[in-house]
């Protein structure tokens, strides 16, 4: 019987340096990257586009049947595709952000994406990151690596408001960080799924670290796991 993939799973709030470090470990693993959050954001894009309302539970349950989400990595960029169109920028404005995180508090969502969420990451012949809020608790409980990556508000806020000025997005830095602290809220305290890390996770505060130093890190305990498989 061959090996599953080696799971390893990166879960934390907006702004700890989960998308980095994830990308970085995947092309040094030579993992597959399969960035969860993005893919809860495809789902919000489609909802907005269709104009349905965020907890109407039977059109939602309707629409996960027809959303297709794949992911192609380019040099540094993890492309998100949305039913073949490549939405990597729309899904991660400010106003998408907030619709995620309301689309992905709702059951039916939630349930009916572990599937493909799983699928993705065990079609991969040698092992996959995933990076979410909830994957060493939900997705995969099981998973060979957990850790959970932290960083103060302020900070989170600051990389937050870089990475949108960089885009283009013009928003100020007491607006993304009021953004920031009811998505917190909202994903820490919603009954299905909330933001938590795994007992079995290992935690580190990125906000004082270099992320080069928290790859190595987390790049140093994922071999040693491997090599005791």
């Amino acid at each position: 019987m061959s090996k599953r993939p080696f799971i390893v799973a990166i879960d934390g709030p907006a702004g700890a340096g989960k998308s980095t470090v994830s990308k970085v470990l995947a092309r040094r693993l030579g993992f597959a990257l399969v960035d969860t959050g993005a893919i809860y954001r495809c789902v919000a894009l489609k909802v907005r586009r269709e104009a349905i309302a965020f907890d109407d539970d039977v059109k939602l349950d309707e629409l996960l049947g027809r959303v297709h989400v794949s992911f192609q990595v380019e040099g540094e960029d993890n492309h998100v595709f949305l039913d073949g169109e490549d939405v990597s920028g729309e899904i991660r404005t400010p106003e998408n952000s907030m619709a995620a995180s309301q689309v992905s508090s709702r059951p039916v969502v939630r349930a009916g994406l572990l599937s493909l969420q799983r699928r993705l990451a065990l079609e991969t012949p040698k092992g996959a990151i995933l990076e979410g809020r909830d994957i060493g608790t939900v997705v995969f409980p099981d998973a060979d690596a957990k850790f959970f990556l932290e960083a103060n508000p302020e900070i989170r806020a600051r990389r937050r408001y870089e990475e949108l000025f960089q885009k283009g997005v013009e928003r100020s830095l007491e607006d993304v960080l009021a953004d920031q602290i009811k998505r917190d809220q909202d994903d820490a305290s919603r009954a299905v799924a909330p933001l938590k890390p795994a007992d079995d996770a290992i935690r580190l505060d990125s906000s004082t670290i270099p992320l080069s130093e928290v790859v190595h890190r987390l790049e140093q305990e994922i071999l040693t796991r491997m090599s005791k498989r």
